[in-house]
This record gives C-alpha cells, sequence and structure tokens, in this order.
C-alpha cells in the first residue's frame, strides 16, 4: 500500500484511477482494458509530480524526508555493495540496532559501511529504535572506524536520524562523550570517508558520522542542528510554525550546497526516491565510486589535512591551509581573501589615505592656479 503526503491528494486520485482502470474486472464484469486513457492519465500524473515537486518548500521537502516508504539504509546496502559482512556490538555494553555496521566491497574495492537504519515497518521500527542511536551505536562505528583506518579501507556513511536517542539511559551511559568522540574519530581519519544523507540529518546524530571528506544528499533529504518543530517551539513556542522555522534553517540540499557545508547533491527521480528506488540506489553507487576515485592520489596526511580544511572553510572565504614553514608550528594558518585584506587595510589605514587625497588636491589647485 503506497503513502500519500498532505500535498499529493491529486496525485493519490489518479494513481487510484489507473489502478481500476488496470483491472479487467469493472462494475459490469470483465471488460476491455482502456490502454489509451491509462497512457493518458499517466501522463498526467507525471506533468503533476513535476509540477509538485518542482515547487517544494522546505517544510514539504521535510516531510519527503520523512515518508515512511524512502528506501532506507539496509536498502541501499544490499542494492550498492557485495559480499557484505555485519559486525556488531561496542565490546562494553551491547548492540545497536539503530545501526548497520560492516565491511563489504564496491567495484572490487573493499569499503566499511555504517549506516543508520530507520526500519520498515512497526516492529523493525522499535526494534531499530526508529534510527536514534545510543552511545554503544556510536562506540560500535568508532571501534570499526579505527579498524578500518588500521587497514587502509575507506569509510562509508548513510545518515538517516532525526537524532541521538535522548533518554535517561543513553544519558547514563555517555551519550554526549560517545557523540563527541565518533566526530573525532571521523575527523582524525587518514583513509578517505563519503557521507550520503538519504533522508533525515538530524542534530548531533548525524554530525557524528557525517564529518567526512565528502558530504553528499539526495535531493530530498534534509540536513540540520534541529527537527523545524523543535526550532519552532523554541524559538516561537509554536510548533505549528515548522514551515518558518524550516525556511530560516537552510536545511535542504539546494541551500547547504550554496552555503558549502555538503559537497554534491544526487538528484532523485521524479516524486522522490521512493518510487524509483533502483535508480537512486544507482546513482548513490556511482557518486561512492567517483568520489572515491578522487582520492587515489592523496597521501594519509593529504586525506587528512583535506578533510580538515574543509571544515573549517565553513563560513570563510578561503579557509585555512597547511604551514609551509616549520616558524609557522607546521600546523594550519588562516588565509583571509585578497578583498577582505584589502578591504581591512583600506579600514585601518583610512585617515592616511584621506590625508593623501587632500593634499593631492590641494597640489593639483596651487599647480593649476
Amino acid at each position: 500500500m503506497k503513502n500519500y503526503l498532505e500535498f499529493e491528494k491529486e496525485i493519490k486520485a489518479l494513481e487510484k484511477e489507473v489502478d481500476e482502470l488496470k483491472s479487467p474486472f469493472g462494475s459490469e464484469g470483465i471488460s476491455e482494458v482502456d490502454t489509451d486513457k491509462i497512457k493518458n492519465t499517466q501522463k498526467e500524473i507525471n506533468q503533476k509530480l513535476e509540477e509538485i515537486y518542482t515547487s517544494l518548500n522546505s517544510w514539504q521537502r521535510t516531510q519527503v524526508a520523512r515518508h515512511e516508504d524512502r528506501p532506507r539504509a539496509n536498502f541501499y546496502i544490499k542494492k550498492i555493495f557485495s559480499q557484505f559482512t555485519l559486525l556488531s556490538g561496542d565490546r562494553y555494553f551491547g548492540d545497536d540496532k539503530s545501526v548497520i555496521a560492516g565491511f563489504g566491497l564496491i567495484d572490487d574495492k573493499s569499503v566499511l559501511i555504517i549506516g543508520q537504519e530507520k526500519g520498515e515497518d512497526l516492529n523493525s521500527r522499535i526494534e531499530r529504535n526508529f534510527g536514534m542511536m545510543r552511545p554503544e551505536g556510536y562506540r560500535k562505528c568508532i571501534r570499526l572506524m579505527k579498524l578500518a583506518d588500521r587497514f587502509q579501507i575507506p569509510v562509508i556513511t548513510f545518515i538517516d536520524t532525526p537524532g541521538a536517542y535522548p533518554g535517561m539511559g543513553a544519558e547514563q551511559r555517555g551519550q554526549a562523550s560517545a557523540i563527541a568522540n565518533s566526530i573525532e574519530c571521523c575527523m582524525s581519519l587518514t583513509v578517505p570517508n563519503i557521507s550520503i544523507i538519504i533522508g533525515e540529518g538530524g542534530s548531533g546524530g548525524a554530525i557524528a558520522l557525517a564529518s567526512s571528506n565528502k558530504v553528499i544528499m539526495l535531493e530530498n533529504s534534509i540536513y540540520s542542528v534541529i527537527s523545524p518543530e523543535g526550532c519552532a517551539s523554541i524559538l516561537w513556542r509554536d510548533p505549528s510554525k515548522s514551515l518558518q522555522a524550516a525556511e530560516a534553517m537552510k536545511l535542504t540540499a539546494k541551500d547547504l550546497l550554496n552555503l558549502k557545508i555538503i559537497d554534491e547533491v544526487i538528484p532523485e527521480p521524479l516524486g522522490g526516491a521512493h518510487r524509483d528506488p533502483e535508480t537512486i540506489a544507482s546513482d548513490i553507487k556511482h557518486s561512492i565510486i567517483k568520489n572515491l576515485k578522487s582520492f587515489d592520489n592523496f597521501s594519509k596526511d593529504e586525506i587528512y589535512d583535506h578533510r580538515k580544511t574543509k571544515f573549517l572553510e565553513i563560513g570563510r572565504t578561503q579557509g585555512f591551509s597547511k604551514a609551509s614553514n616549520l616558524t609557522e608550528g607546521g600546523g594550519l594558518s588562516y588565509k583571509e581573501s585578497g578583498i577582505r585584506n584589502l578591504k581591512f587595510h583600506l579600514d585601518k589605514n583610512k585617515y592616511i589615505y584621506f590625508g593623501l587625497v587632500a593634499l593631492s588636491i590641494v597640489g593639483l589647485i596651487a599647480l593649476l592656479s
């Protein structure tokens, strides 16, 4: 049974009509299927989908990102990777079912795959805790990322979570430190790590696994520090203002690409990824292979510096670059853009320049007279 969003009511009616037309058993018994009418109705459906999905606002994209039929991490892992070997447990407390992790092959290349999994039905969603990871989940990921780093195996992560689990037990077992340690581990890897946001990328639960060399988003996915409902509750004390919050937060793939928070957007099939899962899985696979190949000639230090510089550049014009000599400490130094340096210089010495201009004018007047 298909699920429809509020703004897809017309699509629902048209697709119901197509299903009825395809059935040879009408009200008057067996009848001939009207193929021409089916084609015309299907064409109308495609037109409606294009109209709707090319003009979605931020809140509607949030709803698409949370769609019940949207492909999950488990689906992509099965479709994209071969010889996947599941690994479990953090070696401290237990195994977290909300994250799937293990080694597999893509294009005959070994990779570590980590996927936040929400579940497909009610029972699996409860078992997976709706994709909200607990401390043991992050510690499992840290253990496996360190193992991958030791054997120089790239890391691929699929992000799809409303956020980290906020329960008392998780807090008692060190949720905050587990997330911080996971971010630190991601940032310290000397192998390429690529993150694909396939649905929701919520809060620290997402950034814990998305501190990567390449952060890629599906067209209708979202990535934000808090949910629109949570933001609206805090700012306006009114969850119904989710649309205003979603627009202000710039959480869509297009906005984040413009802000250079992410590196790439993968277009989705007409009507969202859930309407053609096979195609979107193929596109994701192609993107992963392409991005992994871009790091083939990078050394360990270059991979590490690439990731660090990428995050330090966010919100700055030029970001940081590695110091070229030992006198600068051999670390990362900040590089201002030429325009910003010029503006700063002019602002700092404006009175001197005003004086020089005034003297030039006086001198010019004296010569002319």
